[in-house]
C-alpha cells in the first residue's frame, strides 16, 4: 500500500502542477485580451497611415493673403484596370490532387506603367502632356482630364536610353534630348521618328527649349558646359553660347559649371539654369549675355542645384531648385516675389525636382524624380490676383488697396 502511494506521489504533483498553470492561464486571459484590443483600437503609426490633406486649401501664400500658385493634381502613371473577368486556371500538381483539394480560379493584374524618373516635360497644342521618363526609357503622353495614357517606347517606337530634355514647337514636332545617346530624336504629330541628329556634336545634353519665332532650338550641353543652338527646321548646328570656366572657380558672365536646362521668353531671350554655379545667366538671341542672377544658399532667394526653368504669362521666372525642393519666383532683376515646396514625399511637396513648364493655362507642371511623381499647380496671374484683392477688399468695407505690401505674393 505504501509503495502504491509513492508511485502515485508524482502524478498527483504533476496534476497539481498543470492545474495552477491552467489556473494562471485563465488569470492572465482577461488581460491579454484587452491588450490585444486596446492594440487594435491604437491609432496606427505615420508610417502606416499618411495624412489627410485637404488639397482644396492647399495655395501659396496663405490666406488672407491672395492665393498666387493652387495645388491641383499629382500623377504618379496609368491608373490600374478593374481586374479580368475572364479568369485563369492554374495547373494542379499530383499531391493537391490527391489530397483532394479543390482548384481554385484566380486573375493576373493587369501591368501598369508608372513614372519613375520624370526629367524633360511638354505639352502640346491639343493640351497631351508630354513627360520623358529617365528609368522607364519611354515619354508619357498623358491627358491630364481623363488620365489616360500613350507611349513612345523603347525598343518600339524609338531607341532611348536616358531621356532627360523634352521640347515642343507650333507644329506639335517633339524634340527628345538623351544623354547616354548624344543625340536628338524628333517625332512628328503622329509620334512616328523623323530624325536624330547630334550624334557629332554632343557630349552629354540636358534641357532643351524652342524659339518658334526665330526657328533656333536650343539644347544644353552639361559636360562641354555651353548650350549649343541648332536650326529648329533643317537641324543644322549655328553657334554655341557659353562655355567652361577658363580657370576652376572662374565665375565670369557667359560661362557655365555644369548647365541643365534653358528656356526662351517671347523676345528670343535665352535663359539658362547654371547649375554648380548656383545662377541664372540670360543672353539675347543672337547668343550675347545680358545679365545673370543668383548665389548659392540654403533658403529663399539663394540656389541649391537649380534646374528646371520656365517663365509665366507675366513674364516671372520660375526655378525649380533640385536640393531645396522649392520652387522659386523671379523678376527678371532676380529679386525673389514667392516661393513654395518643401522636400518631402507629401502632397504640394517636392522631391528632387527636376522640370517646370508652363502652358497656356496657366497650369504649373512639375516632375519629381525622388518621388516619381507629375505635380500640377495653377498660377493666377496678376490680372487675376488684382481682381481678387478689389474683391477681397470691397468685402472688408476698403476704399484702397492696403499700403503694406503682401511679401508672399507675386507682383510685377
Amino acid at each position: 500500500m505504501l509503495a502504491m502511494t509513492r508511485n502515485a506521489m508524482p502524478s498527483f504533483r504533476t496534476a497539481i502542477h498543470w492545474f495552477f498553470i491552467a489556473l494562471l492561464a485563465l488569470s492572465l486571459a482577461p488581460v491579454t485580451e484587452a491588450k490585444k484590443k486596446k492594440k487594435a483600437e491604437a491609432p496606427q503609426s505615420p508610417q502606416e497611415v499618411a495624412p489627410v490633406i485637404d488639397t482644396s486649401k492647399l495655395v501659396w501664400p496663405q490666406p488672407p493673403d491672395i492665393a498666387r500658385i493652387r495645388w491641383l493634381s499629382e500623377l504618379r502613371g496609368e491608373q490600374p484596370p478593374p481586374l479580368e473577368t475572364k479568369s485563369k486556371k492554374k495547373k494542379q500538381g499530383w499531391m493537391d490532387r490527391l489530397a483532394g483539394v479543390q482548384q481554385q480560379d484566380f486573375t493576373r493584374p493587369a501591368l501598369v506603367h508608372i513614372l519613375a524618373k520624370p526629367y524633360g516635360v511638354v505639352e502640346d497644342s491639343k493640351g497631351l502632356v508630354y513627360v520623358g521618363d529617365t528609368y522607364v526609357g519611354a515619354v508619357f503622353i498623358i491627358n491630364l482630364e481623363t488620365q489616360k495614357m500613350e507611349f513612345i517606347r523603347n525598343g518600339a517606337e524609338a531607341k532611348f536610353k536616358n531621356i532627360i530634355g523634352l521640347a515642343m514647337d507650333d507644329s506639335d514636332r517633339l524634340f527628345v534630348v538623351d544623354a547616354a545617346l548624344h543625340q536628338v530624336s524628333v517625332f512628328n504629330p503622329n509620334h512616328k521618328l523623323e530624325m536624330v541628329f547630334g550624334t557629332d556634336d554632343l557630349a552629354r545634353p540636358g534641357g532643351a527649349a524652342i524659339d518658334t519665332e526665330n526657328r533656333f532650338l536650343y539644347v544644353v550641353d552639361t559636360e562641354k558646359e555651353h548650350v549649343l543652338v541648332y536650326d529648329a527646321d533643317n537641324y543644322k548646328l549655328l553657334r554655341t553660347i557659353g562655355g567652361p570656366a577658363k580657370s576652376e572657380g572662374d565665375e565670369d558672365p557667359g560661362t557655365f559649371a555644369r548647365p541643365t536646362n534653358v528656356t526662351v521668353d517671347p523676345d528670343g531671350n535665352v535663359y539658362v539654369t547654371d547649375t554648380i554655379n548656383n545662377r541664372i545667366q540670360i543672353f539675347d538671341a543672337d547668343g550675347n549675355f545680358i545679365s545673370m542672377f543668383g548665389k548659392p544658399g540654403d533658403g529663399p532667394g539663394y540656389f541649391e542645384r537649380p534646374k528646371g526653368i520656365a517663365l509665366d504669362a507675366d513674364g516671372h521666372i520660375w526655378v525649380a531648385d533640385a536640393a531645396q525642393g522649392r520652387i522659386q519666383i523671379f523678376d527678371k532683376q532676380g529679386h525673389l516675389l514667392a516661393y513654395f515646396g518643401y522636400p518631402g514625399t507629401l502632397t504640394g511637396m517636392l522631391g528632387l525636382p527636376a522640370g517646370l513648364y508652363i502652358d497656356k493655362l496657366n497650369r504649373v507642371l512639375v516632375t519629381e524624380q525622388l518621388k516619381g511623381r507629375l505635380q500640377v499647380f495653377r498660377y493666377i496671374t496678376d490680372a487675376e490676383a488684382a481682381v481678387a484683392r478689389t474683391e477681397r477688399d470691397k468685402r472688408a468695407g476698403m476704399s484702397s488697396p492696403p499700403m503694406a505690401a503682401q511679401t508672399a505674393e507675386v507682383k510685377k
